[in-house]
């Protein structure tokens, strides 16, 4: 069994220990040494009956398995820029129950959360996360650090840029591209392309608020 860390003792990273306790019961493939968090707080306190073994600064001296279970798509990022020297590496963890074809390509870090089904000629970048209950559909690209959350319907040649969120129960209608650092909000239907750095809400989806 291989050595694998969790960065993130919150929510999503009690999820993604069970995910792969779930992956363990159909293959022994990780040893889950624990959770990496900058939280003083919970330093050697145990989540889950797992220990918090350290923070991202212990992690930049390591050489193990890691996987980033941050949602925030630019929380994320800027966490794994910080162990951009390191020799850390990031493997790609998919649910058994995960749905999917065999053209499918995934960037290192990436999570696919269970019940969900990706089609045909699908990209995924880098530390992508699709959380619980998702469709892609065929030739998506999702960029670098893009959330998906619960119970998203993304079409056939949707495209998001990096650090895209897309909020719970939204849906994403076919040809469409999300620019860099947006945000969808829950329930939203995004129907036209949308600009980068802003945060979108609504059916049909629209822009709300930009950012710098």
């Amino acid at each position: 069994m291989k050595d694998i860390v969790i960065i993130g003792a919150g929510g999503f990273g009690r999820e993604v220990a069970w995910l792969i306790e779930d992956i363990n019961k159909v293959n022994k493939e990780w040893n889950i040494i624990g959770f990496v968090d900058d939280n003083k707080n919970i330093q050697d306190t145990e989540v889950n009956g797992y220990k918090v073994v350290g923070n991202i600064e212990w992690l930049k001296n390591q050489k193990l398995n890691v996987v980033n279970a941050i949602g925030d798509p630019i929380a994320k990022k800027k966490v794994i820029e910080r162990l951009a020297d390191s020799e850390n590496t990031f493997p790609v963890l998919i649910h058994p129950s995960v749905i999917m074809s065999e053209r499918i390509t995934f960037g290192e870090g990436s999570i696919i959360c269970a019940a969900n089904i990706l089609t045909t000629n699908i990209e995924i970048e880098k530390h992508v996360i699709i959380n619980l209950d998702c469709t892609i559909g065929h030739d998506a690209i999702l960029g670098n650090y893009t959330t998906v959350l619960p119970s998203v319907n993304v079409s056939g040649f949707v495209k998001t840029e990096d650090c895209v969120s897309i909020g719970t129960g939204s849906a994403v209608i076919q040809g469409v591209t999300i620019g860099e650092n947006t945000v969808i909000g829950a329930g939203s239907i995004v129907v036209k392309d949308l600009p980068a750095n802003c945060t979108a809400l609504g059916a049909p989806a629209k822009p709300i608020k930009f950012y710098e």
